[in-house]
């Protein structure tokens, strides 16, 4: 029984050593893995916009002759959200 009570007293952990070990333990990207991360999001985001309204742009006419609740402005605020998010997470990403 002496060698379970060693062995349990190997396993406790101090809070103090806990923190150190996971301040250690902190993971940090490097600055190529941020650029490309942040290229890529930011890039999609002008990508998305400039298609978007771009397809805006030629099915107007179209999408104006069916009956449906989502009119021009609606659209372009939609594109112009997620497009604005993508270019958001890109800047976070490259800042944090």
């Amino acid at each position: 029984m002496a060698g379970s009570s060693e062995n349990n007293r190997n396993w406790e952990v101090q809070s103090e050593d806990a923190k150190r070990l996971l301040a250690e333990d902190k993971y940090d990207d490097c600055l190529s893995c941020r650029v490309t991360g942040s290229a890529a999001f930011i890039g999609l985001g002008v990508y998305s916009y400039y298609t978007g309204m771009s397809n805006l742009r030629k099915q107007e006419t179209a999408g104006m002759l069916h009956a449906t609740k989502y009119k021009m402005g609606s659209r372009q605020l939609g594109i112009a959200t997620i497009s604005a998010t993508l270019v958001g997470m890109g800047i976070y990403r490259a800042l944090n």
